[in-house]
């Protein structure tokens, strides 16, 4: 997969599952924009894909905000000319609670990072592509968003349940305009915040996967990378399992 000449945007691109895209974007040849919430961590990604000779910027985001959504798709077409391809990964997890003892902030938080967010993202990537010609667009759900999870999870598993839904209904929308759009249900991920987890615990997670690990962030990437790719033409409104069979258990 080359993309050389693209222009790529990835949210929650500071660490985990977005760092890994976002330098193995870089790497096949994409100039890449790193937003995160955490700005002094973007910049780091940004400044490491420079160094092995790529193209890269930061910007700060809280996805959940409209007019820094609608900044970040300006700032990215003015730092490198266009936008072609988009990844909407900003996301976060909810404090383990069954759902009569889950507080409406907390609620309202994880449903308008990870779901209204990503609608926000989708929703000026799409004005951009429209007006452009096309565009490729990959958000990253959950297995959860295709399951249910394990108790205590409800406002994170009713927002990735929320983002396959928009996906599938925006890949109908877009289906004539050359904008494919598609989501990746990774399984779990030794992210660096599953790694600050005790051992015993990140064992019980590596034992959830039917084949006895947790995957690495790369090879998320990979799967996401061929989304986004030509070689992916004929494919939009899917939802990529990438998860070592654990859903077909």
């Amino acid at each position: 997969m080359n993309f050389d000449g693209k222009v790529a945007l990835v949210t929650g691109a500071a660490t985990g599952i977005g760092e890994a895209t976002a330098t193995l974007l870089a790497a096949r040849g994409a100039a890449v924009v790193i937003a995160d919430l955490d700005e002094a961590l973007a910049e780091k990604v940004a400044t490491a894909i420079r160094g092995d000779g790529g193209r890269a910027a930061f910007i700060g985001v809280d996805v959940a905000d409209e007019a820094q959504v609608e900044a970040m798709v300006d700032f990215t077409v003015a730092e490198f000319g266009g936008l072609h391809l988009a990844v909407n990964n900003a996301g976060i997890s909810q404090p383990e609670q069954r759902t009569h003892e889950m507080t409406a902030q907390v609620w309202d938080r994880v449903m308008n990072v990870n779901l209204r967010g990503c609608w926000l993202c989708l929703r000026a990537e799409a004005r951009h592509f429209l007006a452009n010609g096309g565009g490729s667009i990959v958000n990253v759900a959950s297995g959860a968003g295709l399951k249910a999870g394990p108790p205590g999870l409800t406002a994170y598993v009713a927002s990735k349940h929320g983002v396959v839904g928009l996906t599938r209904n925006a890949a109908i929308d877009y289906i004539r305009d050359n904008i494919r759009v598609n989501a990746l249900a990774p399984g779990t991920t030794a992210t660096s915040l599953l790694k600050a987890y005790p051992e015993e615990t990140q064992r019980a997670y590596a034992a959830l996967m039917p084949c006895g690990r947790m995957s690495e962030p790369s090879e998320q990437a990979e799967a996401i990378a061929w989304l986004l790719s030509d070689q992916a033409s004929y494919v939009s409104g899917t939802v990529l399992e990438a998860d070592m069979a654990y859903l077909q258990k």
